[in-house]
C-alpha cells in the first residue's frame, strides 16, 4: 500500500469515527441528558459542530491532496476519486448552505420561538448518512490500493 493510500484510509476513517460519534452519538443524546434544555443543548451542538466542520475541512484536505498525489502519479483511481470529489460537494452544501440555514433556525429558538422539527435538520441528517457512505467507500478504496 503506498502512502497516498495510508493517508486517504487514515482520513476517511478518522472523519467516519468523528461522524458516527457526534452526528449519531452525541448530538441526539445530548438532549436526553438530565438539565440540558432545548437551548443549551442548540448552543452546545453549535460548538461541537463547529469543531466537527473544521476537522472534517482538514481531513478533506488530506485526503483530497493524497489522492492527487496518486492521480498524479498513476492515473485516476475511481473508488478514491469519486468518494473524494462527492465528498468535498456534499461538506460545501452542508457548510454553505445547510448549516446557516439551521444557524437561522437556531436564533430564533435561542430567542424564545417555540418552532416545529425543520426540513432542513432532517436534509442535515440525510446528508451524513450519504457522507458515513461515501467515507465507508473511501475508505476500503484506499485499502485495496485504488488511492
Amino acid at each position: 500500500m503506498s502512502t497516498s493510500s495510508s493517508v486517504t484510509a487514515a482520513a476517511a476513517f478518522v472523519w467516519l469515527g468523528m461522524v458516527l460519534a457526534i452526528s449519531f452519538l452525541e448530538a441526539p443524546l445530548k438532549f436526553r441528558a438530565p438539565g440540558v434544555t432545548v437551548r443549551l443543548g442548540l448552543r452546545i451542538g453549535r460548538i461541537v459542530f463547529r469543531a466537527l466542520n473544521v476537522a472534517e475541512v482538514l481531513l478533506l484536505v488530506a485526503a483530497a491532496v493524497s489522492v492527487a498525489v496518486s492521480v498524479s502519479g498513476a492515473g485516476a483511481p475511481g473508488p478514491v476519486l469519486v468518494p473524494v470529489v462527492a465528498l468535498a460537494v456534499l461538506l460545501a452544501a452542508q457548510l454553505l448552505v445547510l448549516r446557516p440555514r439551521l444557524n437561522r433556525r437556531s436564533d430564533r429558538v435561542l430567542a424564545g420561538e417555540d418552532l416545529p422539527r425543520s426540513r432542513e435538520h432532517l436534509v442535515y441528517v440525510a446528508a451524513e448518512v450519504v457522507k458515513v457512505g461515501l467515507l465507508v467507500a473511501l475508505g476500503v478504496g484506499a485499502l485495496s490500493g485504488a488511492g
